[in-house]
């Protein structure tokens, strides 16, 4: 495990393994525990575009482990690709640092400079796939539920790359998985097949939110307009009508816990009282991405 692109590029004993040491390093830090384990390392953070929890979360990771986190600015790197590149900045900044976090809008950027860095490589987020994201939830799953193996997650939304991130996760803990998308809004037959090689029979693609949340233990949303769809707000508010995670939903599956991965759009995607309903972790979920990533740089940069 060089880098960590996606989860469907990971064994099960390996994610088991990241969510074991991020489980552990919670409970360490919530004691007032530290693990200087990366003291003298420098993790470079490359951000095609802005995010506010990933660069807070992965930068006081690095600093809690001991490390330096350094924030490339998209205005300091611009596309990678464009301004110079993938395989020459993969190269220059491997003689840096001693690994790079890169949020981009395609996903062949990351293999790219995975390909070229001899340092490992982490996906922060493409347009393919959230891997950070998606560990995190089964790490607050795990919490609240304890356990992963034989519960449903539904999923209402964008077949996105939180979606499939999602879907590769349940298949590799063993869960049942959920989607329902408005037509033309699936998550790509090709994501669903794949899981469901993973695991037989974990994943369906539905067009009935109700459908999709019955005997769900976990109830997820996102948003409908992800970061560089905002010409197509209007439409696809239209599109999404009837998908809403509201308290008109929620009764299909009362007991379930509610995720989002933030930002959340109140009345659109979620409605603002199941937000702060007793059901929802979404918070809890913010706050692991902190705990999952101090795992994951552990994993990957210690070894070094």
């Amino acid at each position: 495990m060089k880098s960590f692109l996606t989860i469907n590029d990971c064994t099960t004993d390996q994610l088991n393994e990241l969510l074991t040491i991020s489980h552990d390093l919670k409970k360490l830090y919530k004691n007032g525990g530290r693990d200087l384990c990366l003291a003298g390392k420098v993790l470079a953070m490359l951000f095609e575009k802005t995010s506010l929890r990933t660069r807070v979360s992965f930068q006081v990771a690095m600093y809690d482990l001991g490390g330096m986190a350094m924030y490339m600015k998209p205005e300091d790197i611009g596309v990678i690709g464009q301004r110079e590149p993938a395989r020459d900045m993969a190269r220059v900044f491997a003689r840096y640092v001693d690994g790079i976090m890169a949020r981009t809008f395609s996903h062949e950027t990351l293999i790219e400079l995975d390909r070229w860095a001899h340092v490992p490589v982490i996906n922060a987020l493409s347009d393919w796939s959230h891997p950070c994201q998606a560990m995190a939830d089964m790490m607050t799953i795990q919490e609240h539920l304890g356990r992963l193996e034989g519960l449903k997650l539904a999923y209402v939304g964008d077949g996105n790359n939180v979606a499939r991130s999602l879907a590769f996760a349940c298949a590799r803990f063993k869960m049942t998985y959920a989607i329902a998308s408005p037509a033309g809004y699936e998550l790509d037959a090709e994501t669903i097949d794949a899981a469901n090689r993973i695991w037989p029979g974990c994943a369906e693609q539905t067009h009935d939110p109700v459908a999709a949340v019955k005997g769900a233990d976990v109830i997820y949303t996102d948003t409908w307009v992800s970061m560089g769809q905002e010409a197509e707000k209007e439409k696809r508010v239209r599109d999404f009508a009837g998908f809403a995670v509201d308290e008109n939903l929620m009764r299909n599956a009362p007991n379930a816990k509610v995720m989002h991965c933030l930002p959340a759009y109140r009345g659109y995607e979620i409605s603002d009282g199941v937000a702060e309903s007793p059901n929802s972790v979404i918070f809890d979920q913010a706050e692991n991405r902190l705990h999952f990533q101090r795992g994951l740089l552990k994993k990957l940069l210690c070894r070094r």
